[in-house]
């Protein structure tokens, strides 16, 4: 059995896929992840932008696109769907085995309407719409505006996967979205059983901004604090995740069949070659989790990870690392806030690069057509 696998059967932690490539489908490499335990797929504009730009494997679909009239961006949107499509192929007798808990692969809205709560709700749905399958994630940015949108959705029974969290309060009105969503579905005599939701919050950038403002303190308090805030920041939300899904308003939701919402830890390859390869899996291993992981990562852990029992496992030194940094002046929450922007930025520069490059090899194709 794989460390992977281990993952799931020993601390029902699911590990997912950080990366989603066209020829990665084609040559059977998705396929051979998931028999090493790979759960689900997660994809963003960024992650997209790498694969399209980095092989010829998407020029023929989209030759054919432009040629049929589409514009620029609903060629690359049609470029997206298939590799998704074919990727729910693939996870799905993950998402049959496993009871609808897993198998899913997630497509992201468009990164610049991440702060138009009506908007978002319209993509999602039509995401939704187009694609229809049991195994469908549409990503949310967990932005002000998209805590509006998630709950709108889930209100309307759909699968949600809240991307873009960096801070413990945030979560927390994530959490509220989620379960005033299924209140209203429930109200509307929707049945909860079918609604699944993960929300991810990222870790390792999380220490790449602390880590910075600490070098710049310069002192040795401050350096002794780094690399430690982001996993002390995702305990304490795992620590939020137990105590919002417990009493009597979840216990309601639960009886009808309702479905916790999952924390996922993303950003998980460590930035800093200073920290060991598998850090941000081997501190975040817990029950009803999910980690998304890149590549290198998955080999990393599979070569010398470690699988046990560690979200949980420390908090108190958690809450006291958040208060030391707080001493400093440190505020995580305004470190949320500047991660949250850059994150929302580098998507939507991802996503306007990538277009600008399609456009040019449309031109290309035109010209030589």
């Amino acid at each position: 059995m794989t460390a992977l696998q281990r993952l799931h059967s020993e601390q029902h932690q699911s590990p997912w896929l950080d990366n989603l490539r066209r020829d990665d489908l084609g040559s059977g490499a998705l396929a051979a992840l998931v028999d090493r335990g790979i759960r689900g797929v997660t994809s963003n504009p960024s992650i997209f932008k790498s694969a399209i730009e980095g092989t010829d494997a998407y020029d023929e679909q989209f030759g054919s696109e432009i040629a049929s009239g589409r514009s620029i961006t609903d060629a690359y949107w049609e470029l997206v769907i298939t590799d998704i499509t074919d990727a729910l192929d693939v996870l799905e007798p993950v998402h049959e085995a496993s009871g609808g808990e897993d198998g899913f692969v997630s497509i992201e809205v468009a990164p610049d309407i991440a702060h138009d709560s009506a908007r978002t709700v319209d993509a999602a749905a039509g995401f939704h719409d187009r694609i229809d399958r049991s195994n469908l994630y549409v990503k949310i940015p967990g932005t002000a505006e998209g805590v509006k949108a998630i709950e709108e959705m889930i209100a309307r029974g759909k699968a949600i996967n809240v991307t873009l969290l960096f801070s413990v309060e945030r979560y927390g009105e994530v959490i509220d979205a989620y379960l005033s969503g299924l209140e209203r579905f429930a109200e509307a005599g929707g049945d909860v059983s079918t609604v699944r939701s993960v929300a991810s919050f990222f870790v390792s950038r999380v220490d790449t901004e602390i880590d910075r403002r600490l070098d710049e303190l310069g002192t040795d308090e401050a350096r002794a604090l780094k690399g430690r805030a982001g996993i002390a920041n995702a305990k304490l939300a795992y620590a939020l995740f137990t105590e919002r899904f417990s009493g009597d308003r979840w216990h309601a939701l639960a009886a009808a069949g309702a479905h916790v919402q999952r924390p996922l830890w993303a950003s998980t390859s460590t930035k800093d070659p200073a920290y060991p390869d598998t850090l941000y899996i081997d501190e975040l291993i817990g029950p009803d989790t999910v980690n998304t992981i890149p590549n290198a990562t998955i080999d990393a852990f599979d070569d010398h990870g470690t699988v046990a029992r560690t979200i949980d496992v420390d908090l108190d030194a958690a809450r006291a690392d958040v208060a030391a940094l707080a001493a400093l002046g440190i505020d995580l929450e305004d470190v949320a806030t500047v991660l949250e922007r850059e994150g929302v930025d580098k998507f939507i520069a991802a996503f306007d690069e990538l277009i600008g490059s399609l456009t040019e090899k449309a031109a290309h194709l035109q010209a030589t057509g």
